[in-house]
């Protein structure tokens, strides 16, 4: 029996149109996701029965986490400085 993964997909399209426009070129934006999502899928081969997402939604959501990630750092650091 497959698990169903709790992501929603309107939220994973949004994420997939911000790595695309923040990217200088969509190509290559598209390639940087497949070859994550390869990487993770031969990382976690022994756990495949434990996978609720699969390795492109998985990438997909990290590199737009990571692509967020700064602006979060930048307002903890000026949050602790005041």
């Amino acid at each position: 029996m497959q698990k169903q993964s709790n992501i929603n997909s309107v939220e994973l399209s949004r994420k997939s149109e911000e790595l695309i426009k923040a990217s200088s070129n969509r190509y290559r934006a598209v390639v940087q996701v497949a070859n994550r999502a390869k990487r993770r899928r031969y990382e976690d081969f022994d756990n495949f029965d434990e996978q609720a997402v699969k390795p492109v939604i998985r990438a997909v959501l990290e590199m737009s986490d990571e692509l967020m990630q700064p602006e979060i750092i930048s307002e903890v650091g000026n949050n602790i400085d005041r």
